[in-house]
């Protein structure tokens, strides 16, 4: 018996959902079920062939099962040793090399030092640094001031002057700070991508509330779509996630990629709304039983990206590589 494994918290509607289908579709061999973590010893399996993971961003105890679990076949979604390594900037610097378009940004360093370190550990750094430099190279304000690591719209600040950047920058602490360009948006969308195949296309509006930010309905062309499409797929193989979601602001016919690390993206049916959940639930199920079917005893069972596997060959990612679609059938956008 394949065993699916979903891993989670809180959340409710997407977990329940997620494993009714799955074992509705009566797959022989196959089977899901809420992840049971059992005292877990060093080297041992965790008995999932197949693993969803919707909380270890929170909890690193259960960042370290699944590393553990990994090495021992379970083909964890998302790859937990990637997950552990990604961060915002660095999927920026990596989308400059790979020919997706993105808000300029620079990194700022944190404006507390860290605990146990002194202005010593920061000897190597240029001191002070050029702030105008920086803001001219980010096209004037207003910008936007982010965690280059985190999620969930936390610590998230537009400032408009110098002096609102300083304020706010001030209030960061030990938070390491992406500072960016400001896109002026004439539409924007939120991307589903499950499996480095299945894409859905969602009209977003962020500046609603919370429940109505998926009732938008943009007027953009199906060229602009078949577009988003493609750079989502690109986006994804070169990360390697197999859950995931890309958020794009369209300014002047250009999709900018603003964000695209978000491996546990949310998926309650109360936000994102029936329509989509249900979209969401039937792909992620037939993802699982895939990988449940393909799964290999003993074997390494990640998704690993063009990034990695192309470092691991000694060469750079390219734009055609990190493009080319996996086999398999790739679901139309929404139209």
């Amino acid at each position: 018996m394949k065993k699916i494994g979903i891993l989670h918290g809180k959340e409710s509607s997407f977990p329940e959902a997620f494993v009714e289908r799955i074992n509705a579709k009566k797959v022989k061999g196959v089977h899901a079920e809420p992840t049971l973590v059992d005292e877990l010893m060093q080297g041992e399996s965790s008995g999932y062939a197949v693993m969803i993971d919707r909380i270890s961003q929170d909890v690193p105890f259960y960042r370290a099962y699944l590393k553990n679990a990994a090495l021992n076949g379970t083909a964890v979604l998302n790859n937990p040793f990637w997950w552990s390594a990604d961060e915002k900037f660095f999927n920026n610097c990596l989308s400059t090399k790979i020919g997706v378009p993105v808000p300029r940004t620079v990194l700022l360093p944190s404006k507390q030092m860290p605990p146990d370190t002194s202005a010593q550990s920061f000897r190597n750094m240029k001191y002070p640094l050029d702030w105008e430099k920086m803001i001219d190279y980010l096209g004037g304000f207003p910008l936007f001031m982010k965690p280059h690591a985190g999620g969930g719209w936390k610590n998230v600040y537009k400032v408009n002057n110098f002096d609102e950047f300083f304020r706010d920058y001030n209030e960061t602490n030990t938070l390491v700070m992406l500072l960016q360009e400001a896109i002026d948006f004439d539409a924007y969308f939120r991307c589903y991508c499950l499996g480095g195949k299945y894409v859905r296309i969602m009209d977003y509006e962020p500046r609603n509330p919370h429940h109505l930010r998926y009732v938008a309905d943009h007027k953009v062309s199906k060229a602009l779509r078949d577009q988003m499409h493609e750079l989502v797929l690109r986006i994804n193989h070169a990360l390697g996630y197999d859950f995931n979601t890309v958020e794009f602001a369209i300014r002047d016919g250009v999709p900018y990629a603003i964000d695209f690390c978000n491996p546990a993206p949310d998926a309650d049916v109360n936000s994102v709304g029936e329509e989509n959940f249900e979209w969401v639930v039937e792909n992620a199920a037939n993802m699982a039983i895939e990988r449940a079917l393909a799964h290999k005893d003993g074997g390494n069972n990640l998704t690993w990206g063009h990034f990695v596997q192309d470092s691991v060959a000694g060469k750079m990612s390219s734009v055609s590589e990190a493009a080319a679609p996996k086999k398999g059938k790739v679901s139309k956008a929404k139209k």
